[in-house]
């Protein structure tokens, strides 16, 4: 899916993560036996009768942390994709049907006769998504949602957008993981993904220091760009190489602002998402470095005339493993430029 940045001229970091996590675990005996299981999950009770047979999770997040915890032979359908996905799952997740891009129905999820639905975000498991979580409850499907999504939040966000009273930590990931999998009996599979996945963030994180550095984070639109704002995954990201988000100053997770503001706040580089999808100017990495050069006011930023580009997944910006992904990119973009030290 990935456009050559060789055929752009740009100079950008692309990482490929060596990560291990999702190769299927061996079956073994982590299993408790002790249910009905009851989580805390966003200010509800989740109970759980049994190990689910046929899950269905509706966000690439939880998806891909499922398959991570090799539990394919266990999940009847996915939803709701922004990116392929993460390479070292990939023959995982052919064994599960694809029931949407996007949000799904209702009916075709429950067609699927599912006996527990996990979900990354309170726009798609909750009011105006694909059902609210009282419907699922009255049909009798335990279901989840993220916790990156509502610890910390003044509500129950719509796709991410909301704005956070806290900022999200790192350890907020390792909870859905360990509740994840304490749901389907694997706890052990569960601290196995938890411990390489903070293996990994402290070895990246610890590998520089940007201290001086500042970075945009665009996800997408050109006329008016979604920024990161202070204390989402991207906030996670910034934090671990020592670096300023310039949008630091506000806590909505993805506030809409304009040009001129960026030219004034001049990044010392522009983290960019390469999205799959193609709804809006602007998703695709080829329209984003079109459109910073060739427009006259994003032309004049210094991170624009030298190129300073950090290419990530569009996932790598959402609360999820793929956080640990982001840190991986900029941190090495970072040393590549000699921005950074340790």
């Amino acid at each position: 899916m990935r456009t050559s940045l060789a055929a752009l001229g740009a100079v950008s970091i692309l990482l490929v993560s060596g990560c291990s996590t999702a190769s299927t675990p061996d079956a073994s005996t982590d299993t408790s036996g002790n249910y009905p299981l009851t989580i805390e999950n966003c200010g509800r009770d989740v109970v759980v009768d049994a190990p689910p047979q046929r899950a269905v999770s509706l966000n690439q997040s939880s998806t891909e942390i499922l398959l991570s915890l090799g539990l394919a032979d266990r999940m009847v359908g996915t939803a709701t994709w922004t990116d392929p996905v993460r390479s070292n799952l990939e023959s995982e997740n052919a064994r599960v049907p694809r029931l949407a891009d996007n949000k799904p129905s209702l009916e075709v999820v429950l067609d699927t006769e599912p006996d527990f639905v996990s979900a990354s975000f309170g726009g798609t498991l909750g009011p105006g998504g694909v059902a609210d979580r009282s419907r699922f409850e009255q049909l009798g499907v335990p279901n989840y949602l993220s916790p990156t999504d509502c610890q910390g939040k003044t509500d129950e966000s719509v796709n991410a957008d909301g704005a956070r009273t806290e900022p999200l930590v790192i350890d907020t990931v390792y909870r859905e993981i360990r509740d994840l999998a304490a749901v389907f009996d694997v706890r052990e599979r569960g601290e196995r993904l938890v411990a390489e996945l903070q293996d990994r963030f402290e070895k990246a994180s610890g590998s520089v220091d940007a201290s001086g550095v500042s970075l945009a984070y665009w996800f997408a639109d050109t006329d008016t760009p979604y920024m990161a704002g202070c204390c989402g995954s991207s906030g996670i990201i910034t934090d671990s190489v020592g670096a300023e988000n310039i949008y630091a100053d506000t806590t909505d997770e993805w506030p809409q602002v304009n040009w001129e503001s960026v030219l004034d706040r001049n990044p010392t580089a522009l983290v960019l998402a390469d999205l799959s999808r193609r709804s809006i100017a602007g998703d695709a990495l080829d329209s984003k470095i079109g459109f910073l050069e060739s427009n006259s006011v994003t032309n004049r930023m210094p991170a624009v005339e030298n190129k300073r580009y950090i290419v990530v997944n569009g996932a790598d910006l959402n609360p999820s493993i793929r956080t640990i992904d982001g840190v991986e990119k900029v941190a090495a973009a970072l040393q590549d430029w000699g921005m950074a030290s340790r």
